[in-house]
């Protein structure tokens, strides 16, 4: 019987069921993946046959066991076997138990994750309620965008540290490394960089920090400035494949706020405990080192990862990031602070010296440089530094002489005007991160200096 012109169209039983399973097996969750089988397992990583020909370096596995799916990364494939690093440590691998391939690792950063303290797999650690998704699922291993379409460098801001505003000023979009020994102040330096009015966002990754400072970190220093923030987590007791994305999943969430169009700090600290676990990782996987330990995967993907801040493309926003470098034994000249160094847009140093003298931030101002700090600099500005720079080498240069009794007040002109000037200087630029961040460090310095001037004439009017 035929079905009148006018009727809907109706399908039949069997097709629908066959549409419903077309529309289930759609979904990545029942698709269907390739897989292998675990051969051999040693401490750091494990080898995968069956999965060679379909994965690709870089890329992530799951492996199922009692405890739930446990993911891992490729770090090496073979025409036999795949080499993975798991990223959980202590998991509960088997021989012969059942790896998938999962492709490269993606987070969906959305605007409800400011606040948040997430580790590197994106997941919420504040026990806060569940993290919503964005749009846009994005690979955390990706790269920079092309040098030709960015857009330049040109609009400094204040931090709000008076010895980086007179001497090492930045500008939106620039790379800064923080350069010092353990325990001279590098991360006490980065809370009071974080409070800075010029950003519409704050992302910070800690890596391999201690445990207890991350709430420390968060709730003294950010305080009010969290609800802006998102720290991407990972402790020095994590697995070094923990420690090692952190820092790319907290670049990912910077680059999706960027692309918006806003202004973001990028915050990390530090950069050599993210090289680091990059060794360990590549030591596993069995690639020779060759200078001090550090395999050339480390000189690879320390660029990658740098060159992924900066700004974006006309209309985009800008990511600045500051960095800090840990120098192992106070040698500036290590293989990482080297490397890291002619990557950057310029390196604060804090030395070691000044802080046992008391100068808080210990900021070596000579041996501090900023790239592009003529942007920053009005012309006057830059003069003036040049004449500070100029005062303090030679105050610093000539102190031995001057503690042994070696010079004569009225020999050189300069060197007196050094002496007056330079411990003000010295004591302007003492800044505590209890203290309020400086509106105007010029204006400051301009103050102290004019009221040293007028105490010293009023003095020798007395002594006439």
């Amino acid at each position: 019987m035929a079905q009148p012109e006018n009727a809907p169209f109706v399908f039949s039983p069997k097709l629908s069921q066959l549409s419903a399973l077309a529309t289930r097996y759609a979904k990545p969750e029942y698709s269907v993946t390739h897989g292998g089988h675990v051969r051999t397992i040693a401490a750091g990583h494990y080898t995968v046959t069956g999965l060679s020909r379909h994965v690709r370096l870089g890329e992530f596995v799951a492996h199922r066991s009692a405890t739930g799916v446990h993911l891992g990364e490729v770090v090496r494939v073979e025409p036999d076997i795949a080499y993975v690093c798991p990223i959980e440590p202590g998991e509960p691998i088997g021989i012969h138990d059942v790896v998938i391939r999962k492709g490269a690792f993606r987070i969906a950063p959305d605007d409800s994750w400011c606040g948040r303290t997430i580790n590197a797999l994106g997941e919420p650690i504040d026990n806060g309620p569940g993290m919503a998704s964005g749009q846009e699922r994005r690979p955390i291993a990706t790269t920079a965008p092309p040098s030709m379409t960015r857009r330049r460098v040109d609009q400094g801001f204040r931090t709000g540290v008076k010895a980086i505003d007179i001497f090492s000023p930045l500008c939106l979009g620039q790379r800064l490394g923080i350069f010092a020994g353990s325990g001279v102040g590098k991360s006490t330096l980065l809370s009071m960089l974080a409070r800075a009015d010029a950003f519409d966002k704050v992302v910070i990754a800690l890596v391999g920090e201690r445990g207890r400072e991350v709430r420390e970190f968060i709730e003294d220093t950010l305080g009010d400035n969290m609800a802006k923030s998102i720290a991407v987590v990972a402790t020095s007791d994590e697995s070094p494949m923990l420690r090692k994305m952190a820092p790319l999943t907290a670049m990912t969430i910077a680059e999706h706020f960027r692309d918006k169009g806003e202004n973001v700090l990028f915050i990390a600290d530090s950069i050599t405990r993210f090289a680091h676990a990059i060794r360990e990782v590549a030591t596993a996987a069995g690639e020779p080192p060759i200078a001090r330990g550090y395999p050339t995967s480390v000189f690879t993907e320390l660029p990658r990862l740098l060159e992924r801040a900066g700004p974006g493309a006309e209309g985009a926003g800008t990511i600045t990031a500051i960095i800090s470098i840990l120098v192992d034994g106070d040698n500036h000249n290590d293989p990482i602070a080297d490397s890291v160094r002619g990557i950057l847009d310029g390196h604060i140093v804090l030395d070691r010296s000044l802080a046992d003298e008391g100068r808080y931030p210990p900021i070596n101002p000579l041996t501090s440089i900023s790239r592009l700090a003529r942007k920053a600099w009005t012309g006057e500005q830059e003069k003036l530094v040049s004449r500070l720079k100029a005062l303090i080498h030679r105050f610093e240069e000539t102190r031995a002489l001057r503690l042994i009794g070696g010079y004569r007040n009225g020999s050189d002109p300069d060197l007196d005007m050094a002496i007056k000037q330079v411990p003000v200087i010295y004591e302007v630029l003492k800044q505590l991160p209890s203290d309020k961040p400086s509106n105007d460090a010029y204006a400051d310095l301009a103050g102290a200096l004019k009221a040293a001037a007028g105490g010293a004439q009023g003095g020798a009017r007395q002594r006439g």
